[in-house]
């Protein structure tokens, strides 16, 4: 394994760990900052808040990796990470979290330009079995990161937030002094007013015909996604009276398991069955367990349904494969941008959505609320079979 892929890999091992380490104790520092026993729709208020700046802000970032090179945007991604964990760490009112939140939706292009440095430096035959490397990474900060967050915020509900920022710092001095460039900027290049057009790469991917189908599915997929950061550890305190320790245990059962998915299943799965059929494959495992999870009345099941949730994750790689293979190399960054765009978009309104849903079924049926994120999954359904097989890479320009 090459030297540049080593590194981004460990900064993004070690940015889902930063963000793992809050996930368990977020709605106790709500509480805490906010004096308030109901937090299930400021939550969702808030991660909808992050999202829509990380929408307005990442595919301006994503074209900006393209022209001045990568490692400039992931430092400055990396540095407003930090600056909102400390904010959240010591902030004494809720509006300085919510003013930390935006500050870390307009710099997050993190992972937008990880995918495009992998893109970069990877073959076309070699991109799902990397990217499935990229997801396994992220599942095994997911091991590390709420486990930690959990033990800690029992401690103090302030001292994961700490944590995180420290890690944020490790991650901006990898990316400064170890990671080299991917992609170097364009000599010359002059900031154009319509890169701060947010609209404008989203605009550009449409002209691809077979990215929309492929987009369709991706934003369905991610909607259903942010289903489990608003809700678990609220679920898992209603239904089963969990700490925050059980509950990041619960997710770091979840990370092993993803991440061994990723990181031996998804290259394996693709060649055998093709991106589409590992599409279809990921939904149905996820589909089940999330049919079986709406139904349980037991704590342990939540850990017995860990390697089938990490089995629905084997698609996600494939799927950005198959993207990836739509558009040039000089526009991997502007896709990724897009990409990650998307995401936001879907994290906009998947956290509203889903928090305002779990609190109307919160008092009679919590579990009902896993069931309406399989019917919501089941529309990509049709698109998934519509996909060709493997579509054909487009000319660079």
């Amino acid at each position: 394994m090459n030297k540049p892929l080593v590194v981004i890999l460990a900064a993004v091992m070690l940015d889902a760990v930063g963000i793992g380490l809050i996930f368990p104790i977020l709605p106790a520092l709500l509480r805490d900052v906010g004096h308030i026993s109901e937090v299930a729709t400021l939550l969702g208020l808030m991660l909808a808040l992050y999202s829509a700046c990380q929408f307005l802000f990442s595919p301006i970032l994503g074209v900006l990796s393209d022209r001045f090179g990568r490692r400039p945007i992931l430092l400055i991604s990396l540095a407003g990470a930090a600056i909102d964990y400390l904010i959240m760490a010591f902030a004494p009112y809720l509006w300085m979290l919510v003013l930390g939140r935006a500050i870390s939706g307009i710099t997050s292009a993190n992972m937008a330009v990880a995918t495009a440095y992998i893109t970069d430096i990877s073959s076309e035959e070699e991109r799902a079995k990397r990217f499935g490397m990229f997801h396994a990474m992220f599942g095994i900060g997911f091991i590390i990161g709420p486990v930690l967050g959990g033990l800690l915020g029992d401690i103090w509900v302030r001292a994961p937030f700490i944590a995180a920022a420290l890690l944020n710092a490790i991650n901006f001095a990898l990316a400064l002094f170890v990671l080299p460039e991917s992609r170097p900027g364009q000599r010359g290049a002059k900031f154009d007013r319509d890169t701060l057009n947010p609209f404008k790469p989203l605009g550009w991917a449409l002209t691809f015909s077979a990215l929309i189908p492929m987009m369709a599915i991706f934003v369905i997929m991610n909607f259903v996604g942010t289903m489990y950061g608003t809700i678990w550890a609220l679920f898992s305190e209603d239904s089963f009276g969990w700490s925050g320790t059980m509950i990041g245990l619960s997710l770091g059962a979840f990370g092993v398991f993803h991440a061994g998915a990723q990181a031996f299943l998804t290259g394996p799965a693709v060649e055998r069955l093709g991106e589409r059929w590992a599409l279809v494959v990921g939904m149905a495992c996820e589909l089940t367990a999330l049919l079986i999870l709406g139904m349980a009345t037991q704590g342990w099941i939540l850990f017995a349904l860990a390697p089938l949730f990490a089995l629905g994750g084997i698609g996600m790689p494939a799927l950005q494969s198959l993207m990836t293979a739509q558009v040039g190399a000089d526009k991997q960054g502007q896709l990724q941008g897009v990409l990650a765009s998307l995401v936001s978009l879907a994290a906009v309104f998947g956290p509203v959505f889903f928090s305002f849903s779990y609190f109307a079924v919160q008092g009679t049926w919590p579990g009902l609320i896993w069931i309406i994120g399989a019917a919501i999954y089941l529309l990509a359904l049709p698109l998934i079979l519509g996909i060709k097989r493997r579509p054909a890479a487009v000319p660079a320009g």
